[in-house]
């Protein structure tokens, strides 16, 4: 089995432009290339990885599939187009959508003055579009108002796959439960929603997190979801706020030995495989 790591960043200061990136984000104010992860990828034994935007533009979506193109071990990438401009949006995914390792769409949500961006009529149409397509959408629920929305899309637009991002950055830091425990619970409900165990030492104490302060969380995403709709991701490099790739993959590794090998398998890879349509 291929070990896939669903979620990834690659950025490049001097020709990208990532507003949400700033000088106070120090570890990570700086580009970040293939070359950098390679050596990381190869010592955690990942085969493959999904490459995720971070910018909300055309370019951002480019570069990545440039990267796609170059690196084998880039097996999809997640882009961006303006779906909140439908027609915009249609002739973006028709453009992109001739690449072989356009795989999904993310827009950065978290960073929308509204929190109520992604229900609006003409996103949801736009979110149409992907289902159409047959192309899953990556949710930045950081909010409990944008978890809230997962369950609302996922009934509104039966035939869109969604994928939560870090768990929906559950409250780890202050030990605390809900409403995340409940509103994650009610996604996982309906079987289109799935869950990344991924970006969850950024949402713990960054200095002293281990896999135990993970745990509970973890748990309980295994047991709404099932391993079934569950993948792994290291969330490099925004990582290196709270560690760095090696500690994320050991601890994930702790966390997951308590399941038995199939269901490891899922997580670690084939979850992923075939949510963005990964071919061996």
């Amino acid at each position: 089995m291929s070990v896939i790591d669903s979620h990834q960043h690659f950025w490049n200061l001097e020709t990208g432009s990532y507003p949400w990136l700033t000088a106070e984000l120090e570890p990570i104010f700086r580009t970040f290339a293939p070359e950098e992860l390679i050596p990381q990828l190869a010592a955690a034994g990942v085969d493959r990885t999904v490459l995720v935007q971070a910018a909300d533009s055309y370019a951002d979506t480019d570069a990545m599939l440039a990267q796609a193109d170059a690196y084998d071990f880039v097996a999809a990438v997640v882009g961006w187009v303006p779906l909140d401009r439908p027609d915009e949006a249609a002739e973006a995914l028709e453009r992109y959508g001739r690449h072989p390792k356009f795989a999904g769409v993310r827009h950065l949500i978290h960073d929308d003055p509204d929190p109520d961006w992604v229900i609006r009529d003409s996103v949801v149409e736009g979110l149409g579009l992907l289902a159409a397509a047959g192309l899953p959408f990556d949710v930045v629920a950081v909010l409990p108002r944008h978890l809230e929305h997962v369950a609302f899309l996922a009934e509104r637009v039966p035939g869109l796959r969604l994928v939560i991002d870090h768990l929906a950055k559950p409250p780890i830091a202050e030990k605390g439960w809900e409403p995340w425990a409940s509103l994650i619970a009610r996604a996982a409900e309906h079987p289109n929603v799935y869950a990344k165990v991924s970006g969850l030492n950024t949402a713990a104490d960054a200095e002293s997190w281990t896999a135990e302060d993970l745990r509970p969380y973890v748990e309980h995403a295994v047991e709404v979801f099932g391993p079934e709709r569950l993948m792994f991701g290291g969330d490099w490099p925004v990582a290196l706020l709270a560690g760095d790739y090696a500690k994320v993959w050991k601890e994930t590794g702790v966390l997951l030995s308590g399941l038995d090998e199939a269901a490891r398998n899922a997580v670690l890879g084939g979850t992923a495989a075939r949510f963005y349509g990964i071919e061996s």
